[in-house]
């Protein structure tokens, strides 16, 4: 016969029960709402949009037009289903339960990723003397602009807690 010794130890934190769960009231839940505003993902497509205009003015600056067409592209194949993926996520249809909302993510997700590779595949066909190093520069970029969202997000606010 073979005895498991429990590596519960007396007097340990494992005898103790949990404190007990206390709601929140609405009026603290919207206090915590206020202190953790969230960033809309337009905000993003919108920096998105300015990061990659600003990229392929200066490639047309330093570099001339087919850079700045590439460094375009670029960034369109980041701005476009971004765009297409907030759209998504902030529909009626995609608020309207939480498992329809999560399926809506994997949904748009999904859609963002294909209509990437089409617009690359689009700009390989139809933009004359394509700069694939420039198209490079101009999708990475664009996409760091999700960093850049994040470092200057908004701070929040302490929260007083009322249960104390």
């Amino acid at each position: 016969m073979v005895t498991i010794a429990s590596s519960k130890a007396p007097g340990s934190e494992f005898d103790s029960e949990p404190p007990d769960f206390v709601p929140l009231t609405r009026s603290q839940a919207q206090a915590l709402a206020n202190a953790h505003p969230m960033i809309s993902p337009w905000w993003v497509v919108l920096g998105q949009v300015g990061v990659g205009g600003l990229a392929a003015l200066l490639a047309w600056l330093i570099f001339g037009d087919s850079a700045a067409r590439s460094v375009a592209c670029g960034a369109l194949a980041v701005v476009l289903p971004a765009a297409l993926f907030a759209r998504g996520l902030t529909s009626r249809f995609a608020r309207s339960n939480p498992g329809l909302a999560v399926m809506s993510f994997f949904v748009w997700e999904l859609v963002k990723i294909v209509v990437t590779i089409g617009v690359l595949f689009a700009a390989h066909r139809l933009v004359k003397d394509l700069n694939w190093p420039a198209m490079l520069v101009g999708l990475i970029v664009t996409l760091k602009v999700y960093w850049l969202a994040l470092a200057f997000k908004r701070k929040p606010k302490p929260v007083q807690n009322m249960n104390a």
